[in-house]
Order: C-alpha cells, then structure tokens, then sequence
C-alpha cells in the first residue's frame, strides 16, 4: 500500500535579526542615559541651586535611565511607570542585577501614567516624545496637571519635542551602531538603526513613524517599535504647562558648530530659535 510523502520542513536559517533583542538594541541606539543624567542635573541645579535626589520617569519602558541613575548616585531613588508589564520586566530582569542592593531604590509601577501614584518628587521626566501619545487637547492638558500634581515644591518637568518646518516630512533616516555594550557590559553586535517617518497630516499634525533594525548578514527587524503620534507644536506645549499650573517654561536648544557643519551639543535656554530647519531639543516646565 503506497502512502504519500510528507513534504521535509525547510530548516529556518538562523540571522541575526532572528537572535536579536530589540530592547537591547533599542538601548543601544535611542537611549543616552549618561548623558541625559549629566544634562538634567545640569539644568536642574541650575534652576533650584541644589541637587537632583528623587526622579520620576513617565513611559519608562524598560527603566534603563531609573537604573542608571541610582547606579550613578547612592542617594537617588527613582520611580518608573509604564503600562507595559512586559517591557517593565525585562528591564528588572536584566537591570536590577547590575546595581545589586541600589535596585532597592528603583521602584517600578505597571500603571497609566495619568493615574499612577507616586510620592512628589524633584523631577519628572517623560522621554523619547512618549506623551505624543495623547492626540486630543484636554488629554494633553490632562496628563500634564498630573505630572504637576507628582511634582515636590523644587520640582521640575523634563520633556523632549521635535519641532522645524522639515522635521515632520516623511523621512528615512540611518544610522550604523557599533562599539556598544548593554547595562551589564556585553558588546552589542554591530546594526544600523533605521527611523522612519512614514505619514504625517499637516491638518492634524498626526504622525505614524517605525523604528527599524538592519544587520550586517542582511537580515532586518523591521518595525520593531511602531508610534502614532500627534506632533505638538513647541507654543502649544508652552501654553498647555502654564495652563496646567507650571509656572515657567523654558526650552532648551542646540547651538551650530560651523567648524563641525553639525550641532555643538551644547543645549541651552533659548527664546528665538533660527538655527536649524529640523531639530529636537528640550521643554522644561518649573513649578
């Protein structure tokens, strides 16, 4: 009696996109958490002449900038809110092992940062553009009373934004990685980083952008983190702190190095902005 061969299963080639970490390599190539501890404490003891020691981070994803800090400093203790339960614990899981008892002083919410409960602290940040996440006006204004709300009598809001008139066209931006290594000091294999701006409606300002990750056999993570954003413009970003209750608003901007034909990486407090025709900097809302 003749039986029908099955069809053999086609052996998956194994590639690099298929073994990569996407947090990791989003760590890698998004993240500067060294830096952006030097910048706020800079910006901060500048405004309330003392230092940083209690830290909010609002879409803290996988809470590497609340670790890095407490690594930093022996007296910070952070708080971290996301609602992604996920992410949240793989950042536990490969995080709070690299600062070993300091991690008593990270403490991580799985919560909506609009209602989450944290004691006031002496600042909140809220990176990475996430509160572009909220598309109407009285979300907005909504999300940014709490933070005024979570904030002590010297706090402060840190936000980053994008803003020029060529920032919001589609865009197809690249950028090779290499030489980095993860929070526990493994190198990262080297991968280019591709940012996306797929569509954005000039009446509504929505935008819909991708994070993509390319590696050097050729194999690709393409959208690996997808964003629906609303691109607020920086007015009304001002307008909405100060109706929320800020007190003062600042932005904090780069200067042009024409010797390098690039930014200078120097970001300070401006009131006119004429420089580049794309550019992303920093809004600071003091309460």
């Amino acid at each position: 009696m003749n039986q029908k061969r099955g069809k053999r299963k086609k052996k998956s080639k194994s590639t690099l996109a298929k073994a990569a970490d996407k947090h990791v390599l989003y760590e890698a190539s998004v993240q500067s958490a060294e830096a952006y501890i030097e910048l706020l404490n800079k910006i901060y003891k500048g405004i309330r002449k003392k230092k940083l020691r209690t830290i909010r981070e609002d879409f803290c994803g996988t809470a590497r900038l609340c670790y890095e800090w407490v690594k930093a400093d022996k007296k910070i203790e952070t708080w971290g809110v996301d609602f992604d339960s996920e992410v949240l614990e793989w950042g536990k899981t490969n995080h709070a092992p690299v600062v070993g008892d300091a991690a008593e002083r990270v403490h991580l919410l799985c919560e909506d940062v609009r209602t989450a409960q944290t004691p006031e602290v002496d600042a909140l940040i809220a990176f990475n553009f996430s509160y572009y996440i909220f598309k109407q006006r009285d979300e907005l204004l909504s999300y940014f009373r709490t933070t005024l709300n979570n904030l002590n009598d010297r706090g402060v809001l840190f936000m980053d934004l994008m803003a020029g008139p060529k920032s919001y066209d589609d865009d197809y931006e690249e950028r090779e990685i290499d030489d980095e290594v993860t929070f526990d000091g493994n190198e990262v294999p080297p991968f280019t980083y591709v940012w996306e701006q797929d569509k954005f409606n000039q009446l509504t300002h929505d935008m819909k952008c991708y994070i993509h990750f390319e590696f050097e056999d050729g194999s690709k993570l393409k959208k690996a983190f997808s964003y629906d954003w609303r691109i607020w413009t920086p007015m009304e970003i001002r307008d909405l702190l100060l109706e929320a209750g800020y007190s003062e608003v600042d932005f904090y901007l780069q200067g042009w190095d024409d010797e390098e034909d690039d930014t200078d990486d120097n970001f300070v407090k401006r009131i006119e902005y004429n420089e580049l025709d794309a550019w992303f900097g920093y809004v600071v809302g003091i309460k």
